[in-house]
């Protein structure tokens, strides 16, 4: 029997695997690859092959979709790339167009069994037309399914989502909003993406290994787009009344990171830009508490449960968390993290400073958390991917 074939179309991928972009989209393509034959097309970034293979059985292709010197809309989330310049609007048309003559060419050239369409809006969308009778997967991370609210938008939605093979979301609250959208509710399933949880030494941060506390300062690490969702601006403002030495390591860009610079001048911060997969293991490794602050954005747009957030549970870091949907199901309050109301600066302080002053129980939250992390692995979740797709081809 011909292996089935796995057509992956995303608008989020790394120029080169570890360079820092969230490699979510790759990693479960790569654990589709144990079984199917799977090809992804994504838009073209800067310092991304126009070809390129992951593994035997997994390749890329980019398409092309405005002139070269202005294509960047894609470079990162596209909604927060539009609302951070609005002229960035003009790519967006092309790229739709781009996608559409990518998924006809390559459903002639790879002869796809299925497709697994990243987002509800654009992926799914175009799909829609581009390739109808092909049964495709639909997976949301959010941001489509929480801030494209318009009327036009949500009738486009619900189109895509009505003749899904499959959904996928993030969180079981995500999942309600889909099937109010018109998505089957047998067919709507919480399947989040799958995290790399890094091979890590037994003790992770300061802490000593019989749980004593270090003279050193509290290494604190938040992770993420520098956008309002994150919630990076929470954390400074809280962190502002701390009474116990800390520094803060901020690892990701984005369009706000020119206000949270400013804002946290003079304060023991850092911000570190994106790093690779290496250098952002090894910060998970000296870390004590791994921050995030996540909160609804004024656009609605909220976090569906960050990869970042599984990956410091995996490192066996001690968590605080925002209590939002996704979150508070990857986190276990007192058990795996510490959970607060979002947009809280005063919780989020004393939920860091009850870790900051109990070397113990940051020790006891990060082997929970690790504990926690195994049913998000990468495997994990690549196997249940395999299943749906199964299912859905009937094999």
């Amino acid at each position: 029997m011909a292996i089935a074939r796995i057509l992956v179309l995303t608008s989020t991928l790394p120029a080169r695997l570890g360079d820092g972009t969230p490699a979510f989209v790759a990693d479960l393509a790569i654990a589709m690859g144990t079984e199917f034959e799977v090809r992804i097309i994504a838009p073209s970034v800067p310092g991304g092959a126009a070809y390129e293979r992951l593994s035997e059985t997994v390749d890329v292709v980019r398409y092309r979709y405005f002139p070269k010197r202005w294509e960047d809309v894609a470079a990162g989330a596209i909604l927060e790339n539009v609302r951070s310049r609005k002229s960035r609007l003009l790519q967006i048309p092309p790229l739709l167009a781009a996608l559409a003559r990518a998924i006809m060419r390559e459903t002639r050239r790879f002869r796809p069994d299925a497709i697994h369409a990243h987002w509800i809006i654009p992926q799914g969308l175009v799909t829609r037309v581009a390739a109808p009778r092909i049964p495709t997967v639909v997976t949301t991370l959010g941001g489509d399914l929480y801030a494209l609210n318009s009327p036009p938008v949500r009738r486009a939605k619900t189109s895509v989502l009505r003749h899904a093979a499959a959904v996928t979301v993030m969180n079981e609250e995500m999942r309600l909003r889909a099937i109010s959208l018109g998505a089957d509710a047998e067919r709507t399933l919480v399947i989040p993406m799958g995290a790399r949880l890094a091979a890590l030494e037994e003790e992770v941060g300061t802490s000593s290994p019989d749980g004593s506390p270090s003279p050193d300062p509290i290494r604190l690490l938040a992770v993420g787009r520098l956008v309002d969702k994150k919630g990076f601006d929470v954390l400074l403002s809280a962190l502002a009344g701390a009474s116990f030495p800390y520094r803060l390591h901020i690892v990701g860009d984005g369009p706000r990171r020119g206000a949270l610079e400013s804002q946290a001048a003079g304060m023991p911060v850092r911000f570190l830009g994106q790093l690779g997969r290496e250098a952002l293991t090894e910060e998970y490794r000296s870390t004590d508490i791994a921050v995030f602050p996540s909160r609804r954005a004024s656009t609605g747009d909220q976090d569906g449960l960050p990869v970042a957030l599984l990956e410091a549970m995996g490192s066996g870091c001690a968590v605080v968390a925002s209590d939002l949907a996704g979150l508070n199901e990857a986190v276990e309050d007192a058990g795996s993290g510490l959970l607060v109301p979002e947009g809280d600066p005063a919780q989020l302080l004393d939920a860091i400073e009850e870790l900051a002053s109990d070397a113990s129980l940051r020790l006891r939250l990060g082997a929970g958390a690790r504990d926690r992390a195994e049913s998000y692995s990468v495997e994990a979740v690549g196997e249940r991917y395999r299943t749906l797709f199964r299912d859905a081809l009937r094999l």
